[in-house]
């Protein structure tokens, strides 16, 4: 992306903390990973600071993903 401009992130899933107007993603941070490590635990902080995930891994289609950044909305 020119200029360090943030890539636009659409989402349907509308009770997480960072769902935005339009579907777009407020967060500043994305995670993504595999289905074989969704209940992995990164000491995630979500959105703004930093996950501890050095692995890589390989994902055949779009369906065997899953995001961690997924925040529920405080009620």
């Amino acid at each position: 992306m020119p200029n360090g401009e943030k890539p636009i992130v659409k989402c349907s899933v509308s009770n997480c903390s960072y769902w935005g107007t339009q579907n777009i993603c407020k967060a500043d941070l994305i995670m993504i990973d595999i289905d074989n490590h969704a209940a992995a635990h990164f000491k995630e902080e979500f959105a703004g600071e930093s996950f501890d995930s050095q692995h890589q891994d390989y994902a055949k289609t779009s369906a065997a993903t899953c995001c961690h950044t997924f925040k529920p909305k405080q009620k």
